[in-house]
């Protein structure tokens, strides 16, 4: 069954890294990327402790729910109900969908990774709300260790599959979302390609027109 695009307020999913941000706090990285117009945040971080994790989702909790913006937390079911976050989303090795879904509750949004056709399935019949599938490019510079980029072919196959939208990551840029988004992808998760350039804001706006293609 073709997949119906749900998450048209989602044209640009925002994930956060300070390692990449040159000095800019996960706070500052969402504030400046709700100004250029992004309507979904991904708290993420992979080093700093449980107290600064929870006090920095608490600060964005705040600012996308002045922006009537969602808030995904990553990894961290704790922090998420903790903040109330929107959301959590999960990769194929951390806690079970199952679980995540047993404590967030059915209004909660759950999002799961997968980087292959049977992944992207199991995580559908799990009961992900979405998916977020890659790479799709080369994406050394955020994760040194990726699995090889799927590209936009088997991309296309997947969103053909499934009836949940779809969330897809790894090396996107403005020149190539616009791709992503015409393969099947509903919208295009970007890290490096926003926190680490010189202006978020306008950032995040230019690649919200490249996706849109104005």
């Amino acid at each position: 069954m073709k997949k119906q695009k749900i998450i048209l307020s989602w044209d640009i999913y925002v994930i956060t890294n300070e390692e990449l941000a040159f000095g800019r706090s996960n706070v500052d990285i969402t504030r400046a990327a709700l100004e250029g117009g992004a309507k979904i945040i991904q708290l993420r971080d992979k080093h700093s402790s449980s107290r600064k994790f929870y006090e920095d989702a608490l600060q964005i909790r705040k600012l996308t729910r002045a922006t009537n913006t969602t808030f995904i937390v990553n990894d961290r079911l704790d922090i998420a109900l903790a903040a109330d976050a929107d959301g959590l989303h999960v990769g194929q090795n951390d806690l079970p969908a199952s679980i995540a879904r047993k404590y967030l509750g059915k209004s909660k949004i759950l999002g799961i990774s997968a980087i292959n056709f049977e992944q992207s399935i199991e995580a559908a019949k799990q009961g992900a709300d979405y998916l977020g599938v890659g790479p799709i490019f080369e994406a050394r510079k955020t994760k040194p260790d990726a699995d090889p980029p799927i590209g936009l072919d088997n991309l296309k196959v997947i969103s053909d599959a499934l009836d949940i939208p779809i969330v897809a990551i790894g090396g996107i840029n403005i020149k190539n979302a616009r791709d992503i988004i015409d393969a099947g992808a509903n919208s295009v998760a970007v890290i490096s390609a926003i926190v680490s350039t010189p202006n978020i804001s306008n950032s995040t706006y230019e690649f919200i027109q490249a996706i849109k293609n104005e």
